[in-house]
C-alpha cells in the first residue's frame, strides 16, 4: 500500500452512513435527544504548524510525515475538511465520580472519519480539541498544549509498553491561546493551544449505550449494540440477543486485560468515569493520569478526586467492575432477561486475576509451576512494596539485573537487598522494609526453583519490565520547554518511550526516580481533570 498525504488519503463514514445523527450544523451547546451523533465541523485555527508525529503509527495508516506547515497539517488542525470526511461529535453520557451526569458528549473532540490502514484494518482519526460542538457545555472546545502534548506523549509510550490503548497521531500547534484555571483556584491564565489526532477502531464508549438507555431511545440502543457488533465484533456473529450476552463477555474480558496491565506498569488513569470507558476495553482519554512513584494503593494523581481517592491506583479493578455493571444496566433492555449478564461480570473477576497474576510472574522471571506458593506470593508483594514507598518501576528493573546473583546463591543476598531497597524506596522510616526483606529472601528462593538458566531469566525479566515509563515530573519538563519553543525534551522523551525496555545509555537520567524538587510542584506529581 502506497504512503499519502493525509488531504489525499480516503476517508470512509460508517458511524455517521449507518446510524442516527442531527444535521443542524448549530455548534451551540444544547441536549441532543434522540441522535448518536452530531455533524460538525472544526472551528479553523490561526497558525497550525507540527510539534510531533507518530512515525510508525503514520507507516502503518499509509500516512505520509508532513512537512510543518501546509495542507495535512492543515487538515490535523480542523482548517481542511476533505470531501471524503464527514465530521461529527458523538453522543454520550455517563456516571462521573460515581453519580450520573447525564448528557456528555464529544465536546472538544470532533471525529473525521475513518481509514484504511495497511492491512486493510479500519482505525478511526479523531481531533481533540477542535472547537466547540454541541455537547461542549459552554466551554470553547479547545485544549491547550500542556495537556495534549502529555495525551499524545502517553498513548504512545503506553502502547510501545504493552498495554491497549488508544494511539496518538500527531501533535498540532494552534497559535491560538487558550484560557485555563489549571487547578480550579481562581488563578486562570492564557496557555498555548494545541490539537491531538487520537487514532482507535472507534472511540465508543461505555456512556454512549447509558445515554440512550437513560432516555428509553431503545431503537437507537439497539442500533448502536447492533453496528459495534457487525464492525468491531463480527466474530461473534450476527447481532441478536445470544450475541449481546457474549459481546458484554468479550467487553469485561477486555477491560479486565487492560486494567491489569495497568497495574502490571504502575499506571494510574486518574478519571475513570463511564464516559471514559472504551467498549474495545483500550486506554482512553488521558487526563489526570500518573505513574506510581512511591508505592501507594491510595495514590491518584487527580486533584479532583482528593476527598474519595475513587479513583486511586489500588481502587481501579473495582472501578471497572462497577463501570460494567453500568454498562449491563444500560444493555439489559436488550435482553429478556439482563441477569444473563452477569456471568460476564464473573469472566471479568476471573480474567482481572489470572492477568494479574500471569503478567506479575512474567515480570518476577518464574513460570507457573506451582500455583498455591505463587499465588501467595505475588499477593504479598504489594503491602511488602508500600511499606517503604518503593519505586515501583525501578525496583522491578533492579531486580532483573539482579537475578543471575540470587540464583547463583552466592551468600551475599542480605547486601544485595540492602542495595536494592535503598535505591528504591522514597522512605527511611525504621523498620519499614522488614516485610519486602523477607518478602525477597522468599522470592529468591522460589527463583531458584526455575529451570531455566540465570542469562535467561534475566533476559525475560528485562523484556517484563521497563526501564523508562512517562513519569509526571519528566512531562512537565518537557510541557515547560515546549511552551518556550524548544522541543527537545519531547523529541528526547519520544524516542526513549518507544522502546521502554532498552537501555539508552545516553538517556539514563529520565530513567531516575522522581526527584524531590519535583514532589509537590504543579503538573509534576499531581494535577486537575483541567484540559
Amino acid at each position: 500500500m502506497s504512503i499519502s498525504s493525509l488531504e489525499n488519503v480516503p476517508f470512509e463514514n460508517p458511524f455517521v452512513d449507518e446510524l442516527r445523527g442531527e444535521n443542524s450544523g448549530e455548534k451551540g451547546s444544547r441536549q441532543v435527544p434522540g441522535y448518536c451523533y452530531s455533524r460538525v465541523e472544526p472551528t479553523p485555527v490561526q497558525r497550525p504548524h507540527l510539534l510531533a508525529w507518530s512515525d510508525e503509527l503514520g507507516e502503518f495508516l499509509g500516512i505520509e510525515k508532513p512537512a510543518e506547515r501546509g495542507p495535512a497539517v492543515n487538515a490535523l488542525a480542523g482548517n481542511l475538511v476533505t470531501a471524503s470526511m464527514k465530521p461529527f461529535a458523538a453522543r454520550y453520557g455517563g456516571h462521573q465520580f460515581g453519580n450520573w451526569a447525564g448528557q456528555l458528549g464529544d465536546g472538544r473532540a470532533i471525529s473525521l472519519g475513518q481509514v484504511a490502514a495497511v492491512d486493510g484494518t479500519r482505525w478511526e482519526i479523531q481531533l481533540k480539541g477542535a472547537g466547540p460542538t454541541p455537547y461542549s457545555r459552554r466551554a470553547d472546545g479547545r485544549a491547550v498544549l500542556r495537556s495534549s502534548l502529555r495525551e499524545f506523549l502517553c498513548s504512545e509510550a503506553m502502547h510501545h509498553l504493552g498495554v491497549p490503548t488508544t494511539r496518538a497521531l500527531s501533535l498540532v500547534g494552534t497559535g491560538d491561546a487558550v484560557v485555563r484555571d489549571m487547578f480550579y483556584d481562581g488563578n486562570a491564565r492564557e496557555e498555548p493551544g494545541a490539537i491531538v489526532a487520537r487514532v482507535a477502531p472507534t472511540f465508543i464508549r461505555f456512556g454512549n449505550f447509558q445515554i440512550m438507555a437513560a432516555h428509553g431511545e431503545i431503537d437507537n440502543l439497539r442500533a448502536l449494540a447492533d453496528y459495534t457488533l457487525r464492525h468491531h465484533y463480527p466474530e461473534l456473529g450476527a447481532p441478536g440477543p445470544d450475541a449481546y450476552v457474549r459481546w458484554f463477555e468479550e467487553v469485561a474480558r477486555r477491560t479486565a486485560v487492560m486494567v491489569a496491565h495497568w497495574m502490571s506498569v504502575g499506571f494510574v488513569h486518574g478519571v475513570m468515569n463511564t464516559d471514559n470507558m472504551s467498549i474495545l476495553g483500550l486506554t482512553i482519554d488521558y487526563g489526570p493520569y500518573g505513574w506510581l512513584e512511591p508505592y501507594d494503593p491510595d495514590w491518584t494523581p487527580n486533584t479532583t478526586d482528593f476527598g474519595s481517592r475513587r479513583y486511586a491506583f489500588g481502587q481501579q479493578p473495582r472501578v471497572a467492575m462497577w463501570n460494567l455493571m453500568a454498562l449491563a444496566q444500560a444493555l439489559g433492555p436488550l435482553l429478556p432477561d439482563a441477569e444473563v449478564l452477569r456471568e460476564g461480570l464473573n469472566a471479568y473477576a476471573t480474567t482481572l486475576a489470572d492477568t494479574q497474576h500471569a503478567l506479575m510472574l512474567r515480570k518476577l522471571g518464574l513460570t507457573p509451576q506451582f500455583p498455591d506458593e505463587d499465588r501467595g506470593l505475588t499477593q504479598a508483594l504489594p503491602q511488602a512494596l508500600a511499606e517503604p514507598e518503593i519505586d515501583m518501576t525501578w525496583f522491578f528493573r533492579q531486580l532483573s539485573q539482579m537475578a543471575p546473583a540470587l540464583v547463583a546463591d552466592a551468600g551475599n543476598e542480605d547486601a544485595l537487598f540492602a542495595e536494592l531497597i535503598a535505591a528504591s524506596a522514597y522512605s527511611v522510616a525504621a523498620d519499614a522494609d522488614r516485610n519486602l526483606r523477607q518478602w525477597l529472601h522468599r522470592y529468591a528462593a522460589r527463583l531458584r526453583q526455575e529451570p531455566a538458566d540465570a542469562e535467561a531469566i534475566r533476559a525475560g525479566m528485562l523484556a517484563a519490565n521497563p526501564k523508562y515509563v512517562l513519569r509526571n515530573y519528566l512531562a512537565q519538563q518537557a510541557i515547560e520547554a515546549a511552551e518556550a519553543g524548544n522541543l527537545s525534551a519531547l523529541n528526547r522523551l519520544m524516542h526513549v518511550l518507544k522502546t521502554p525496555f532498552d537501555e539508552h545509555p545516553e538517556h539514563e537520567a529520565l530513567a531516575a526516580k522522581r526527584p524531590d524538587w519535583a514532589r509537590d510542584k504543579p503538573g509534576s506529581a499531581t494535577l486537575s481533570c483541567s484540559s
